[in-house]
């Protein structure tokens, strides 16, 4: 089930307060190609090592958050910094 777009509306960032909003298809099945490489790891320096099947992103593009069980987990040392 998608995010509410009353829910999408007022979540942010945690970090730097940049609005989010869903990762489309092309940047979802981007990531995960680079999570299942190794590459990508958490704002904490921890290993991404589940591929995401949903997710937000910053307006930005800087930051990414999964989304597991229909739950944004929008924890700072649980971003995925994207560049």
């Amino acid at each position: 089930m998608p995010i509410s777009p009353d829910l999408l509306e007022i979540l942010c960032c945690p970090r730097s307060k940049v609005p989010v909003q869903m990762l489309s298809e092309e940047q979802l099945a981007a990531l995960n190609g680079r999570i299942e490489a190794g590459e990508v790891k958490y704002q904490d320096g921890s290993t991404v090592e589940k591929p995401l099947q949903e997710g937000l992103i910053t307006e930005d593009e800087e930051t990414a958050y999964r989304i597991d069980d229909d739950i944004p987990i929008m924890i700072v040392e649980q971003g995925i910094p994207l560049t």
